[in-house]
């Protein structure tokens, strides 16, 4: 008997190219679309003395200090502190919630003891630990640093621990089914299980980590970003504040673009539709 038409052809039959496609065009620079149209309006605005720029100064403004600190070489001074203690408090943070997380998750036991004691502490604010690191560890560079690692921790922990909890069970009994040996079964079933998790979880680790410096930088210290934002608040100097606050975007931006650029080597094996053309 011949086949009905409105039948539909089994999977088998699709070709390669009824498969969707992954872009490979330039990356659209759409994104920049809004920011720049803001940043003209208000700088239309003030030139027009609609609003005043005094408290909120006009990107011209702005872009006229953020060129005298590079000039000067203050700004690369400022971005290579702040930078370094992202950086080696991100590493640190990082891997202790990875360990963390890969240990609770795996293990009942130590997910009953542990978890709970580290979900109360996520709870804190990260303000609140200032006045501890510095009583523990002084003023200097392994507070700052260590602020930065804790808050870094707690988002890989959650997503580690919960992208391990969350891996289906059946196929890990397919694994064991073909006999896979556990090495082979970590490596061909529960890695890829958990990658995009941890993926997402080191991405908000970043993003925190960046956040809390701020809180770091409050420390006495005297250079970095964070060290800009508090002169340019005590001098009234509203325009270095917002170039501080630019930096600060464009470096935590920068950095996950780096981050998500060096794992995607570790998810082509994914069929994602966001990058279906579409």
């Amino acid at each position: 008997m011949s086949r009905s038409l409105a039948e539909p052809a089994p999977p088998s039959t699709l070709t390669v190219e009824d498969r969707p496609r992954r872009r490979t065009g330039p990356i659209p620079f759409i994104g920049l679309l809004l920011p720049v149209a803001l940043a003209l309006g208000w700088e239309a605005a003030v030139a027009a003395g609609i609003v005043n720029g005094r408290l909120m100064p006009p990107p011209s403004r702005i872009a006229d200090t953020l060129w005298f600190l590079a000039s000067t070489g203050e700004l690369w001074l400022h971005v290579a502190a702040t930078a370094w203690r992202v950086a080696v408090g991100f590493a640190a943070g990082a891997l202790a919630g990875i360990l963390a997380g890969a240990v609770t998750g795996s293990f009942p036991g130590a997910r009953r003891l542990v978890d709970p004691t580290i979900q109360g502490l996520r709870a804190i604010p990260s303000i609140a630990w200032v006045p501890l690191f510095i009583l523990w560890f002084g003023i200097y560079e392994t507070s700052k640093v260590t602020l930065i690692a804790t808050g870094v921790f707690f988002p890989v922990y959650l997503g580690v621990a919960s992208a391990v909890l969350s891996v289906d069970r059946k196929i890990v009994e397919v694994g064991r089914a073909f006999r896979l040996s556990r090495l082979a079964l970590v490596r061909r079933v529960l890695l890829p299980a958990v990658l995009p998790q941890t993926v997402t979880a080191l991405r908000t680790g970043l993003g925190l980590g960046w956040m809390f410096v701020v809180a770091a930088e409050f420390m006495g210290a005297s250079e970095g970003l964070g060290y800009l934002l508090v002169d340019g608040q005590q001098l009234g100097k509203a325009d270095q504040i917002v170039a501080a606050i630019l930096v600060f975007a464009l470096l935590g931006k920068i950095s996950d673009w780096l981050l998500a650029a060096a794992l995607s080597p570790l998810l082509s094996w994914q069929d994602r539709h966001g990058e279906a053309e579409g």
